[in-house]
């Protein structure tokens, strides 16, 4: 009898009790898995000229666009940049500021989507501190970094199709068209190389010089004068039209390539438009991003059930 009474007593406490031990569990699932805040960072050298931002208004309008519901950063890797703008009272964080308030607002996934053009010293710095903050206590715990736009040979072929496609309609087969990058002296210098080569194998008479590297505009004078060429187009192989678009490419200045050209006795149009004010351009920009924010929690959920259902005979 007692043991029967006992049996019972002990049943009708953990009746009892279950409800409570079920919501303590649930309490500490979800403080195991707190809500997800993902978030994108876009880094860029950055600009001080008003009339250039529009290249950076135009990526952000798109990226917007793509993602509706994720919130938008920016950081600007030059330092000159950020102090000659405070300067003016507006602020641009660098990209460890910007990563430190994404921290403080709690976002546990960021897509670092690098807007530079190749892998030299301004992206190699933001890697570094994109890995810093990866290895920090409370970081973001999903920081991903995406690729610049010359990374790998294919973008070569879709950088130069894309450009090809963007030169002016009015421009003829037998005027040149001279790409102005900045160029560098960072071995990653052989992308702008590379790039010239890609263009001289779709057109002869497109090419693309540096102001800081090689190729330099002097070996494409020679070729111009070669293929007794008349006009030759400027155009910007940058992200925005700025500093060296206005002044070292178009300007009035004596060295600019725009003067040095005139004075050989070449027709000169400039074309003030960086590569970020073109929709082409900005979409593989686009793609490097798609890559890192398929990696998100909810798009790798998605994308495993996708796997599992659609290529299970691919994974045995």
């Amino acid at each position: 009898m007692h043991r029967k009474v006992f049996i019972l007593a002990a049943t009708l406490c953990i009746f009892l009790l279950s409800p409570a031990m079920l919501t303590a569990h649930g309490h500490h699932h979800e403080s195991d898995s707190p809500e997800q805040k993902q978030g994108i960072l876009l880094s860029t050298f950055g600009t001080s000229y008003p009339k250039a931002q529009k290249a950076f208004e135009h990526i952000e309008k798109k990226v917007q666009k793509a993602y509706p519901d994720t919130p938008v950063r920016w950081a600007y890797t030059a330092k000159f940049i950020r102090d000659k703008l405070a300067s003016n009272g507006r602020d641009i964080p660098s990209p460890a500021q910007a990563l430190a308030n994404m921290k403080d607002e709690g976002f546990t996934s960021v897509a670092v989507q690098s807007l530079h053009i190749i892998r030299g010293y301004e992206y190699s710095d933001l890697r570094s501190v994109v890995k810093g903050f990866k290895s920090m206590h409370g970081k973001p715990r999903q920081l991903l970094l995406g690729a610049p736009l010359l990374s790998d040979p294919d973008s070569l072929e879709e950088v130069r199709d894309c450009m090809m496609d963007n030169i002016p309609a009015s421009r003829k087969q037998d005027q040149a068209v001279i790409f102005m990058g900045h160029g560098t002296h960072h071995p990653s210098n052989a992308f702008y190389q590379a790039m010239a080569y890609q263009f001289q194998q779709e057109d002869p008479l497109v090419f693309l010089g540096t102001i800081g590297g090689t190729p330099g505009l002097e070996s494409i004078i020679a070729s111009l004068e070669k293929n007794n060429v008349q006009k030759v187009y400027l155009m910007p192989f940058m992200s925005v039209a700025g500093d060296h678009a206005r002044n070292d490419m178009a300007g009035s200045g004596e060295d600019s390539w725009k003067s040095v050209l005139q004075k050989k006795g070449y027709q000169v149009r400039t074309v003030l438009k960086g590569m970020a004010e073109y929709d082409n351009i900005v979409d593989i920009w686009l793609d490097n991003l798609e890559d890192m924010t398929d990696q998100f929690p909810d798009h790798q959920d998605h994308e495993h059930e996708h796997e599992d259902h659609e290529h299970e005979d691919q994974e045995d």
